[in-house]
């Protein structure tokens, strides 16, 4: 099941959206989805969120799409936010919420398409993908998206969660880095970080979403930032 939300306070644009999207689910046979309607932030906000993809308008009355995508990104929530918005000026404020698109209104249905498109196939790999941590008689399984960057320390390796849970076990890096796919680089000797996070990387320091920063080792800045470009041109298709 594929929760979506439209959050927008003209009811004429958030029909519009339900359209094309009904639309795109019935032309790719895609039957098991449910959409949920908001009228502002606050009312999506005052839900449970648990959406997996969000189309949000930026310009609303009281809380923004701004505004509102932050408030959710602080409560760890990893929803596909594809903004809506009239002016491309806003487009730019959207990096800062790690949204995932924008369309431009009135909506083309092509580019809603080719949204849906990669949007879809991003759901797809989040769902196909975990790593089972073994702890003497009990396990954890994590979901590779959930995971933030993993660092060594002595004989232990540490797994840092995007919902700020630690998870630590007896291991080394080498395998563990073996068991990620390509969205993870090994940006130091004792770090491993999931591209999906990385906001910045300057002076032996790489910046995460969540504030935090880890090292970088100098030989190793170049192709994390190619790494990075790469992986970003791979995932926007």
């Amino acid at each position: 099941m594929i929760k979506f939300a439209i959050c927008d306070d003209e009811p004429i644009m958030m029909q519009e959206i339900s359209n094309q999207l009904s639309q795109y689910m019935n032309e790719r046979k895609i039957t098991s989805y449910s959409v949920a309607n908001f009228s502002n932030g606050c009312a999506l906000l005052e839900s449970d969120c648990n959406f997996e993809i969000v189309f949000l308008d930026i310009q609303m009355d009281n809380l923004d799409g701004i505004e509102t995508a932050k408030i959710l990104r602080q409560r760890k929530n990893h929803s596909l936010l594809i903004f809506v918005t009239v002016l491309k000026e806003y487009v730019f404020h959207a990096f800062e919420v790690e949204a995932y698109d924008y369309l431009l209104k009135p909506l083309d249905s092509d580019h809603f398409q080719r949204t849906m498109d990669r949007a879809i196939r991003t759901l797809a790999q989040r769902a196909g993908k975990s790593i089972v941590i073994q702890r003497g008689s009990s396990c954890d399984v994590v979901p590779l998206t959930q995971i933030v960057y993993c660092e060594v320390q002595g004989r232990k390796v540490y797994v840092h969660q995007s919902n700020g849970k630690i998870i630590d076990y007896y291991d080394n890096l080498e395998n563990f880095e073996r068991q990620m796919d390509r969205r993870f680089f090994r940006c130091h000797r004792s770090y491993l970080v999931n591209l999906d996070y990385v906001r910045g990387c300057d002076t032996g320091l790489v910046t995460l979403s969540q504030g935090t920063q880890i090292p970088v080792s100098r030989l190793r800045e170049r192709n994390l930032i190619q790494a990075l470009l790469h992986y970003m041109k791979e995932r926007n298709g």
